[in-house]
């Protein structure tokens, strides 16, 4: 049986710690933004580069937070069975993001699959607090069967809308967001963010998760230059898709990763 979730943010925040908290210069006058990334242990090094390219750039104070099933579990926060279309650990635990930051103020989810090629201000400074949630609202299916490592492809209207999100977390729809909620619901409910009306949702340029071997540069366009590459079928950390679009990037951070940490 799970057990009764927390009640107060330290116990909330305990279930799903923050791996940094990164605080520029601003005289402790800002409130942290806390960034939660789907988190799967096949996909550690993504998770790594994906933090790194987010706090490397970053000019208000962030905190990045792992979103584990395994803490999760542990904690009483989640118990469903994985199924067959799950492609990852984060598929449905993503949804509690609003319960994690306590249903206050407004916070983001991102895949782990994600780099961050600006500062994570300019996309804080689309939020509009008339919404309760936000995202790049994607019209997108996929071409391949299989993504990452052979996990199945599945197709659903307004896929990949949940991969970025921007969460009013304080939003009254919101709170429906419950452990009891997450655990039951079903995926279509979820991932189309049945809860909310249409009005309700936010739309956010595409850049903010630019879909690799979907969306497109336009040269002349420089408002079409991404801000946050989704490598969405798989990243050069699969040895598949070592060569994909955009790879020398996510490799140069990389390396840059690493050699801060003093892993090379």
């Amino acid at each position: 049986m799970p057990l009764e979730h927390p009640s107060n943010d330290s116990a909330v925040m305990n279930s799903c710690n923050g791996d940094d908290v990164h605080h520029p210069v601003d005289n402790g006058n800002k409130k942290v933004f806390k960034i939660f990334v789907g988190y799967d242990p096949r996909e550690d090094l993504a998770y790594e580069v994906c933090k790194h390219s987010i706090l490397k750039r970053a000019s208000i104070p962030v905190e990045v937070i792992p979103i584990k099933q395994s803490d999760l579990r542990s904690s009483g926060l989640y118990w469903r069975e994985r199924g067959p279309t799950e492609s990852t650990e984060f598929s449905f635990s993503r949804f509690l993001t609003p319960y994690l930051a306590n249903y206050e103020g407004w916070a983001m989810f991102v895949d782990c699959d994600f780099l961050y090629t600006t500062d994570i201000k300019e996309l804080t400074e689309l939020i509009d607090d008339s919404y309760a949630l936000m995202c790049v609202q994607h019209d997108y299916t996929p071409k391949e069967s299989t993504k990452m490592d052979g996990a199945v492809q599945t197709v659903y209207p307004r896929k990949n809308w949940s991969s970025m999100v921007l969460y009013n977390c304080g939003h009254p729809k919101n709170k429906i967001l419950t452990p009891e909620l997450v655990n039951t619901q079903t995926g279509a409910f979820l991932h189309r963010f049945t809860w909310l009306d249409d009005s309700e949702i936010g739309s956010v340029p595409f850049i903010w998760n630019f879909l690799v071997g979907h969306n497109k540069v336009d040269e002349n366009d420089p408002s079409t230059q991404p801000k946050a590459i989704h490598y969405t079928t798989g990243g050069p950390w699969f040895e598949m898709w070592k060569n994909c679009e955009f790879a020398d990037l996510w490799l140069s951070e990389m390396e840059a990763y690493k050699k801060e940490t003093k892993q090379i």
